[in-house]
């Protein structure tokens, strides 16, 4: 990721890191993968993201958005609309997303980052390197391996963010004047894991230490059936 000269120095950030509730996630890794493995996988693969998250050096909070505190691990969680039983609410990412948003700049104007909860291969120093990046633009935005989707949307301090997470987010997010960050050095950045195709593809460039485990005890239970 290139810089450019008018880059903000020392960009602090605030992660939201929306995740859906494990026994409700990743459900295209079925029917090859079995419904309590597949809530393992998603749970692992959500801590991960959030591990990585909170050891990029220029993150100072991370929000996680979704109904499961568990899943935390260490950072702040705020609950996703109508978690809380409010038949009103709408739910979905884009909601949750919106949510942790305005949570993060609910005191100040911060600079915010969204991203996926689902990149377990994601390492604290690809993100540092795309918040750097990111830094030099009012928005932006990491374009998925498949080329479809999103991972990463971004917003300077004060500037207004509608991130536009869903099918075919990264030509909508492009369309809404988001700057495509280059990442084809940060794999773990660009391969969020919806398939086992995609696991297996995400494993060959290694995955962090919940993934790992929980890998290794899946295969360890088939080697014994």
């Amino acid at each position: 990721m290139s810089a450019a000269p008018d880059a903000e120095a020392g960009q602090r950030w605030t992660v939201v890191i929306p995740v859906k509730a494990p026994a409700a996630g990743k459900t295209r890794l079925t029917p090859a993968v079995a419904d309590a493995a597949r809530a393992e996988l998603a749970r692992a693969f959500a801590l991960d993201t959030i591990a990585a998250a909170r050891a990029a050096a220029s993150v100072d909070r991370v929000i996680v958005v979704g109904d499961d505190s568990d899943l935390a691990d260490g950072a702040e969680f705020l609950v996703e609309p109508g978690a809380d039983g409010d038949a009103t609410a709408e739910r979905g990412l884009l909601p949750a997303i919106r949510h942790g948003v305005a949570h993060a700049r609910s005191a100040s104007p911060v600079a915010v980052a969204v991203l996926l909860g689902d990149l377990p291969g994601l390492r604290p120093e690809e993100l540092e390197r795309a918040l750097d990046a990111a830094s030099r633009h009012p928005l932006a935005f990491v374009r998925d391996a498949d080329g479809t989707g999103t991972t990463l949307a971004t917003a300077g301090t004060g500037v207004a963010f509608d991130p536009r997470f869903g099918p075919g987010s990264a030509e909508r997010h492009a369309a809404a004047g988001f700057v495509e960050l280059a990442a084809s050095d940060a794999p773990g950045l660009t391969r969020d894991v919806d398939t086992v195709d995609g696991l297996e593809t995400v494993l060959h460039h290694g995955v962090g230490d919940h993934t790992a485990e929980v890998v290794a005890r899946l295969a360890d239970r088939k080697g014994t059936t």
